[in-house]
């Protein structure tokens, strides 16, 4: 780990058994808000603490994120997070950011390209003289340890405009979710927080893979059964607001032995474009155990009926 990476400390708390899902450790939607919280931390060392405030004129939201869920935090565990700036563009700039428990060991990783932009019109403009010498004084580079496995977070990805709900349903791609955004899942400047967007996904995957996984579970002599995403993609395209609705439709995007990928859109469908768009890797998982439990081939061949393939980011 070099110089000036992981310095500074953005947040700094501990995991509450309400933050846990029924895996009994901390839920998804958590990690996203904890990292956004520590976003806004960051901002007030980058000359922009005005960002994550009511009367903002300006703010950041990512764009795209890759995270890595390494080590699981259980309730009443201390946790940590630090940061560094990766690269700086004309309106955008990359952040890494990390949460470690209290020995040091990584728990999660992240990468996140956020946009600067201004609150009315919701458009990327360029960084100040003085927030740009801010942030480049705070690039690093991320430790080795938290490098991305499973999905290059700098591949290319579809345009927004070509990722259509017609396209979903016309392949017999499942709708495992569906809902209206609610007050309570809307930030300061009245969009749909990125905590609630993972989450809404993450509480919609049981629609489709809670009996599959039972069996899974059975074929490996009745463990309790559990799941858990190791790696994670997401793509914000646009924002709801309060009374929006939305529809996630779930593809298949590979299986292996241990871990499987799934690609979620998660689409308005009074427009038929997406909000956000992730690929998962994920595993069924031995609660007592803590491990993964391998699936049957015949397993993953069932795999394949439930959740088609043909949706990509």
């Amino acid at each position: 780990m070099s110089g000036l990476c992981c310095v500074i400390t953005l947040w700094r708390g501990s995991c509450n058994q309400w933050d846990c899902d029924e895996m009994g450790h901390m839920n998804v939607r958590l990690y996203i808000e904890k990292q956004m919280e520590g976003l806004a931390a960051f901002s007030h060392e980058l000359a922009m603490p005005h960002a994550f405030r009511e009367d903002a004129p300006s703010t950041l939201v990512p764009v795209d994120q890759h995270v890595r869920f390494i080590r699981e935090v259980l309730p009443g565990r201390p946790i940590s997070m630090n940061g560094c700036v990766v690269s700086v563009g004309t309106s955008d700039a990359v952040f890494y950011q990390e949460l470690r428990h209290s020995d040091g060991a990584l728990s999660a990783a992240y990468l996140t390209r956020v946009a600067h932009i201004d609150i009315k019109g919701r458009e990327a403009f360029p960084w100040s003289t003085r927030a740009r010498k801010a942030l480049e004084a705070h690039i690093d580079t991320p430790p080795a340890e938290a490098a991305p496995r499973s999905f290059d977070p700098y591949a290319p990805t579809l345009a927004t405009t070509d990722i259509r709900i017609e396209t979903a349903r016309e392949l017999g791609i499942p709708m495992i979710g569906k809902g209206i955004v609610p007050q309570h899942h809307i930030d300061v400047h009245g969009r749909m927080a990125p905590g609630w967007i993972i989450g809404r996904v993450s509480d919609s995957v049981p629609n489709l893979l809670y009996e599959w996984r039972k069996q899974v579970a059975e074929a490996a002599g009745g463990v309790r059964m559990g799941a858990a995403v190791l790696e994670n993609r997401l793509r914000y395209h646009r924002w709801p607001k309060v009374g929006d609705s939305f529809e996630i439709h779930t593809s298949l995007g590979g299986t292996a032995e241990k871990t499987h990928s799934l690609v979620h859109w998660m689409m308005d469908p009074d427009t038929g474009l997406p909000w956000a768009t992730s690929q998962v890797v994920a595993i069924t998982l031995d609660l007592d155990a803590r491990k993964a439990i391998p699936s049957p081939p015949k397993m993953l061949e069932d795999l394949e009926r439930l959740a088609p393939r043909g949706l990509s980011l």
